[in-house]
């Protein structure tokens, strides 16, 4: 058994989604969450500058003494995916549980994938997903502004600027015909509502948070790492003004974040 935290890092918001299903499946566990909120979004910044953040967010992590860390940011674990190599602690991106997901979940073997410009451009996705079935169709699509979007609460299923960019982007997905598409940005999962309507009926949406958060989860039980303590104790930290973060983490998370939030200086690590 283990009392130390667990570690969750974002380019911003966004992981805040992997954060709440933690909190689902793991409800007795600490979480010291970073959100990069001074440096969102990873998604146009190049390979070394990723590489870069990401490792900073790490060593912020391992610096509160957690002991796992998942990586819910799709930028990070599409680009930089050697980053977690060598820790000493179990490391977790979001994409092998939710390409796995995805292949369960598809029908007609026609996957469709979103993510920011870095994520699509990787092809980490169609890659992992052509080695667990070469026959499946896979259909790339970027979707930079919906980050922005997420950051600025744009996230009302009445929302007319958010469902048109959903349209604009997603009507290719729609004319391919899949029958899955895996949300590959962990802030797309606040505008699911939006991005169902637009796919329509019986297109399955796959949560890269959900998943990673499950696997993680999982994980920590077989390796006997599961917290005995009940008292649960959220941290959140990030790199822009506290008064952005509060009002939109308490609506992704269902809670107040109050007393319980701190920025810092990222440069420091």
């Amino acid at each position: 058994m283990d009392n130390r935290p667990i570690g969750v890092f974002d380019s911003g918001l966004g992981g805040l989604t992997a954060v709440k299903e933690l909190e689902k499946v793991l409800p007795e566990e600490s979480i010291v969450y970073f959100g990069d909120t001074g440096r969102v979004p990873y998604g146009n910044r190049s390979r070394e500058t990723i590489l870069r953040y990401a490792r900073q967010d790490m060593a912020f992590l391992l610096d509160h003494g957690v002991k796992a860390i998942l990586a819910a940011c799709g930028t990070v674990s599409s680009v930089a995916r050697s980053v977690g190599e060598g820790l000493d602690v179990p490391y977790f991106d979001v994409i092998g549980p939710t390409v796995k997901a995805a292949a369960q979940a598809t029908k007609n073997g026609r996957i469709g994938v979103i993510g920011t410009a870095a994520t699509i451009a990787s092809g980490s996705y169609r890659e992992m997903l052509l080695r667990i079935n070469q026959k499946f169709e896979v259909f790339p699509q970027a979707c930079p502004l919906f980050v922005p979007l997420v950051e600025n609460a744009f996230i009302s299923p009445q929302e007319e600027i958010t469902r048109l960019v959903a349209e604009r982007y997603l009507a290719p997905m729609r004319e391919s015909g899949v029958d899955t598409l895996i949300l590959g940005c962990t802030h797309y999962p606040i505008i699911s509502p939006t991005i169902a309507s637009v796919m329509g009926r019986g297109v399955v949406l796959i949560d890269s948070g959900r998943e990673a958060a499950r696997a993680l989860a999982d994980t920590l039980r077989s390796m006997d790492l599961l917290s005995v303590d009940a008292c649960r104790e959220n941290r959140y930290f990030i790199t822009d003004t506290l008064e952005n973060f509060s009002g939109v983490a308490e609506l992704f998370l269902g809670h107040s974040v109050q007393g319980h939030t701190e920025r810092i200086d990222i440069e420091k690590f």
